[in-house]
């Protein structure tokens, strides 16, 4: 299978990506920093993050895509593993949870099964609550500079984007009930 989008899925992608408060910055050499608050408490955040049920209905799904394989052992030296698919499309990644502090912090390794940049990454996560309004900060730090500039040309921005405005929507909904 390949991890390249069709047109249609790269239009969907396009189409659900509206968010205007979404922060993706380079950092150093190494580093993109992403930031984006939601109007929801930490813990519901936190859980939309870190559950299985609630992550494969905003990661990385829109259009045609979906989180079928999603595999969660929220603990140090625990591992996790998402499979997205749709149409002639498969892409896989996963890693391991170096550090774990709920609802606060998780810091995990990362790699693409066919990645389009060379090495892996380590993802730092924070979590933070003001007001009932939670920002989420991750720092990506990739194996070299030319990994970090193959990520930030790739249409990482419009994916994330179109997740949180999905995740957005999801939190709302499990605020309501």
């Amino acid at each position: 299978m390949k991890h390249t989008l069709s047109a249609k899925q790269k239009a969907d992608l396009v189409a659900a990506s509206t968010s205007a408060s979404l922060k993706v910055t380079a950092h150093g050499d190494r580093e993109v920093v992403i930031s984006r608050s939601f109007d929801a408490p930490r813990t519901l955040v936190w859980d939309a993050y870190t559950k299985p049920a609630l992550l494969k209905r905003w990661l990385g799904v829109f259009g045609d895509i979906t989180l079928d394989v999603c595999e969660v052992d929220l603990r140090v030296g625990g591992k996790y593993r998402y499979v997205w698919r749709g149409p002639n499309f498969q892409m896989g990644m996963g890693g391991e949870y170096r550090e774990v502090k709920a609802p606060e912090r998780i810091v995990s390794t990362e790699k693409y099964d066919e990645s389009w940049y060379p090495g892996g990454a380590v993802g730092t996560v924070v979590f933070s609550e003001k007001g009932g309004v939670t920002t989420v900060t991750t720092t990506m730090r990739y194996d070299s500079k030319e990994a970090r500039d193959a990520v930030l040309k790739s249409p990482m921005e419009q994916g994330l984007s179109a997740g949180y405005d999905t995740l957005e929507k999801l939190l709302a909904t499990l605020e309501a009930q």
